[in-house]
């Protein structure tokens, strides 16, 4: 999950998403709109008698108030909540699994900020079914095949790994750039990612408050994604003064063709 503002819990039951798939937290920067939510999910997912560990990486700050409010509030867990402190102004990872790793990416706000960046890691080819009914290869030897293989039938035929496999889809990516202003030079920490989340609080004509409380227009938004050479832009992080949020959406095209406004319990297929 990243980030967890007042009623993250709620939503994940619209959302039907089973609180027990949850088991890492990523906050940005530590403004309400992003943090006020993960207290009561931690209570609520002790009440619902959870067991296994949850993670969570945040600025450094939010670890002595969040220690406090599960004292205060949740006595009696029965899981741990274990705390990872980041470094908003380095780009490094802070997490790494068997699938993916992510990194934090510095951004520029009224406060310590980052965003995330989530990069899956290659997979291995695919099997061509065929190929391998053809030359009667056992399922044992699929992972050996996988993994680069060649084959020689009973026959004594040499069967090279190119005509058994085909290639591997390619490792996705995802860019979480939080609250930040408009920084030219981020693009260089996102080239060729997937798919990049920005913010775009403001349109053209707020661009003096977007340059005062630190945070970007749709167009700026349009132009990290253009120079990162991204597949895909996602807005969000309205002003509540937008009645219409297609007033954002019109200028990032102009700049990005391949713009998409977010919205509550949308899915994005990558």
């Amino acid at each position: 999950m990243v980030d967890c503002g007042e009623g993250t819990q709620m939503q994940l039951r619209r959302s039907r998403i089973r609180f027990t798939k949850l088991s890492a937290v990523f906050i940005s920067h530590l403004h309400g709109d992003h943090c006020f939510g993960l207290i009561g999910m931690i209570s609520t997912f002790g009440l619902l008698g959870r067991t296994a560990k949850l993670t969570v990486y945040a600025p450094a700050e939010l670890e002595p108030m969040l220690q406090e409010q599960i004292r205060m509030f949740c006595r009696g867990l029965e899981y741990e909540v274990v705390f990872h402190s980041i470094d908003t102004t380095r780009q490094q990872v802070i997490y790494e699994d068997h699938s993916l790793t992510v990194e934090t990416i510095p951004l520029e706000h009224r406060m310590p900020c980052c965003g995330f960046l989530f990069r899956e890691k290659p997979t291995q080819p695919h099997i061509k079914r065929d190929m391998i009914d053809f030359y009667h290869i056992p399922i044992s030897q699929i992972n050996n095949i996988k993994a680069g293989a060649d084959w020689t039938t009973e026959e004594g035929e040499y069967i090279p790994n190119s005509r058994l496999v085909g290639p591997a889809d390619p490792p996705r990516s995802y860019a979480y750039c939080s609250d930040t202003r408009y920084m030219p030079t981020l693009y260089e920490s996102l080239r060729g990612v997937t798919a990049l989340y920005h913010e775009s609080t403001y349109a053209d004509d707020n661009l003096q408050r977007a340059e005062k409380y630190c945070h970007s227009t749709a167009r700026q938004a349009a132009m990290v994604a253009r120079d990162a050479g991204a597949g895909l832009l996602i807005l969000g992080h309205y002003s509540s003064r937008y009645e219409d949020e297609d007033v954002l959406l019109k200028e990032a095209k102009e700049v990005f063709e391949n713009t998409r406004l977010s919205d509550e319990q949308m899915i994005f297929d990558l």
